[in-house]
């Protein structure tokens, strides 16, 4: 596996001596992460800005993520203000909510590359992506968008070895998603439900969990913890100090998904 990597990353590093100038999409995920440190050290930190769309969808803990790897990286970041919360296509939440929210983002980039000279803009999709439903995939071929970890045949797990390669404090994050994911297909995103699954999450992680998701169903809170943690949470005081801070919320009914947590569990609802 080791050669094999070396070669995928090689097969990267051609691709962005190609690119000249180049804008990364930035979340501050694992994937993106590993991007915008191969593309600096190809291509020099004078050559790539990373940039990060910023709209209710985003976490402030997020947000927080962000500017401090950036930081730690010493990677120019801008941060650019994205408005699909203003596009009736994206709040309906249908299945394809998120080729609008992609839509958004890679506009607001190719005008920002277009208006200050970068050749291409880049993003972290990895090859194991294309398993599951992911229409912002289809925003980013309209827009011409490369994926150098997908062209380069790089898996997920491979993705978290270049990480510990190249020595990136968040090697081992946890995948997130934006708050919209949290909300049912069919149900309308409103500022309001993404502040709440905002608060409820960020209250979770001030307990000290890792590794779940807060799915809003209107009056009814979800979550999905980790298996190993199901006890714990089902036990007081955790259980009652989470029942009355999601009631506070505005949440009338709290519940534990007894299958646990699964990243993309939103999908389960979509016919193959």
């Amino acid at each position: 596996m080791a050669e094999e990597l070396k070669d995928k990353r090689g097969r990267i590093e051609r691709q962005m001596r190609e690119l000249g100038r180049v804008i990364v999409a930035f979340s501050a995920g694992v994937d993106s992460t590993v991007v915008l440190k191969l593309a600096m050290d190809t291509l020099g930190v004078q050559k790539v800005l990373a940039v990060t769309g910023v709209s209710p969808s985003l976490a402030s803990r997020e947000l927080n993520s962000v500017r401090n790897l950036a930081e730690r990286l010493g990677a120019p970041l801008r941060l650019v203000e994205t408005n699909e919360m203003n596009n009736p296509a994206y709040t309906a939440n249908a299945a394809d909510r998120c080729f609008h929210c992609k839509s958004e983002l890679y506009t607001k980039l190719t005008e920002l590359a277009v208006r200050e000279g970068f050749g291409a803009i880049l993003n972290g999709i990895n090859r194991d992506d294309q398993g599951d439903w992911r229409p912002g995939i289809a925003a980013a071929t309209q827009y011409k968008v490369i994926a150098p970890l997908l062209d380069a045949g790089v898996t997920k797990a491979e993705v978290r070895e270049l990480a510990k390669q190249l020595q990136l404090p968040n090697w081992d994050k946890p995948a997130l998603a934006c708050l919209s994911s949290r909300i049912p297909y069919g149900t309308p995103v409103t500022i309001k439900s993404l502040g709440q699954v905002e608060r409820a999450e960020a209250f979770l992680y001030e307990k000290g969990l890792h590794g779940f998701r807060v799915r809003h169903h209107g009056q009814v809170a979800r979550i999905e913890v980790a298996p190993a943690d199901l006890a714990v949470f089902c036990t007081d005081p955790l259980r009652s100090e989470v029942v009355s801070r999601f009631k506070e919320l505005g949440y009338t009914y709290v519940t534990i998904d007894l299958q646990g947590f699964r990243s993309g569990s939103g999908n389960e609802v979509l016919k193959k």
